[in-house]
């Protein structure tokens, strides 16, 4: 089938509906082959797999489950939240560390908003290896590593992506805070130096609850302190589903006094706006 005219281009355009792209959203998801085990085909809303160096975004609605897959071992998943209703309230990555006396990502923690409520819980962990302490890379520093950092370039960078989602959520640069890093890991040293300790392997998987509406932004780039002379990020494989929100009988609510207070909060919150 040629594409060298304007009808043939549309018919090989037209010839693609109804395949699945592997590095396309599939719409709608319910499309995607392989749900989460437990979850139906028509409780998925949002099946994609993000190419290393690409972005992605969403609106999900309070209580949907958002799992990202590390497909090859060497994706990076820069994430930022924000309150759907009130994008004023956003992910802040300091007081989601300092509350919980936790400076690393793991199971059961939640990620605070700058309310000092919960956005989401992180309810399920097979990784380990993630970031909540150099945020995302930057145009200046891709560029001085790997000589570019344009979005379609070889080598985008994390906030010039985080750029491009924000505004097609009607947000821009100065609403983009510091974001968490999944599957590349940091850890401090006994100097207080940070120390990159790379991925947990091929297939590892994180689950998220939204607590809140919640517009999420992805940044699928290399990691700033991944030591490869080479840009190296891999594909990230992105699957939401219908489920419902974080409650008083979750061991998420009373991980710790400072969850349950953050718990409380959101709630609180909640049943003001007639929510719950």
């Amino acid at each position: 089938m040629t594409t060298a005219t304007t009808y043939g281009a549309r018919d090989h355009a037209r010839a693609q509906d109804g395949t699945v792209v592997e590095t396309m959203p599939t719409i709608p998801a319910r499309g995607w082959p392989a749900p989460p085990a437990g979850v139906g085909h028509d409780d998925l809303i949002w099946a994609e797999t993000v190419a290393g160096g690409g972005y992605t975004h969403k609106v999900l609605a309070r209580g949907s489950h958002l799992e990202l897959t590390d497909l090859g071992g060497d994706a990076c998943a820069h994430l930022l939240l924000f309150n759907a209703d009130a994008p004023w309230e956003r992910l802040n990555v300091a007081d989601t560390v300092k509350v919980q006396w936790n400076a690393y990502l793991s199971e059961s923690m939640a990620l605070l908003s700058d309310q000092a409520r919960v956005l989401a819980t992180l309810v399920s962990d097979s990784s380990g290896h993630h970031d909540a302490l150099c945020g995302t890379s930057t145009t200046v520093g891709n560029t001085g590593k790997y000589g570019d950092s344009s979005p379609q370039g070889p080598s985008p960078a994390g906030t010039a992506q985080f750029t491009l989602a924000a505004a097609k959520n009607g947000l821009g640069p100065r609403d983009l805070p510091p974001s968490l890093s999944f599957f590349q890991g940091v850890r401090v040293d006994t100097e207080g130096g940070l120390g990159f300790t790379g991925s947990a392997g091929a297939g590892t998987s994180v689950v998220l609850r939204a607590e809140l509406p919640l517009i999420v932004l992805l940044a699928n780039v290399a990691h700033p302190l991944d030591p490869r002379p080479e840009y190296t990020v891999g594909p990230l494989r992105v699957l939401a589903w219908r489920g419902r929100p974080t409650g008083p009988e979750d061991p998420q609510w009373t991980h710790t006094p400072e969850a349950r207070r953050a718990f409380e909060n959101t709630a609180d919150y909640l049943t003001a706006r007639g929510i719950v």
